[in-house]
């Protein structure tokens, strides 16, 4: 990104994600924030700066725990519930072995930070743990639709 004003460098990051979603380069899930610091070069601040102007705008929309969004777009579910139906979706079972954190962060197009805090929840509701490899393996499965948070 070529560098203007300190001051405009966050409207060239807003314009240029504009852009992209305009275009239909970026249709649902926008990338993390530490993606879009390396694809622009600018510093976290910048880039929340530029995230805050589309948001008040109207363009993207914030989910705690799940990312920014394309306004009207998405599963605005928690992390932790859509993790948490993965069990379902895919016909896992207690002892199958359960997703890595790269493999959900890939799934998901979370950040390794969200799919923690995810697997951390799971973890206390006893739905999975530490296997006897590395890994980590399904211990429950859930019980109905959706997951219950605190």
């Amino acid at each position: 990104m070529p560098q203007g004003s300190p001051r405009g460098t966050y409207l060239e990051v807003s314009e240029s994600l504009r852009e992209k979603i305009r275009k239909g380069k970026i249709t649902e899930a926008l990338p993390s924030q530490s993606a879009l610091v390396s694809e622009y070069s600018v510093s976290r601040s910048t880039i929340e700066r530029a995230l805050a102007t589309l948001k008040a705008e109207g363009v993207i929309e914030s989910v705690q725990g799940a990312g920014w969004f394309v306004a009207g777009t998405g599963d605005r579910r928690p992390l932790v519930e859509k993790v948490t139906d993965l069990l379902r979706a895919d016909g896992l079972r207690v002892g199958d072995r359960f997703p890595t954190e790269k493999e959900l962060c890939e799934r998901f197009g979370a950040s390794r930070t969200a799919v923690r805090s995810a697997i951390a929840q799971m973890e206390g509701q006893g739905l999975i743990g530490k296997g006897a490899a590395r890994g980590r393996e399904v211990r429950a499965l859930p019980a109905g639709r959706g997951t219950q948070t605190a």
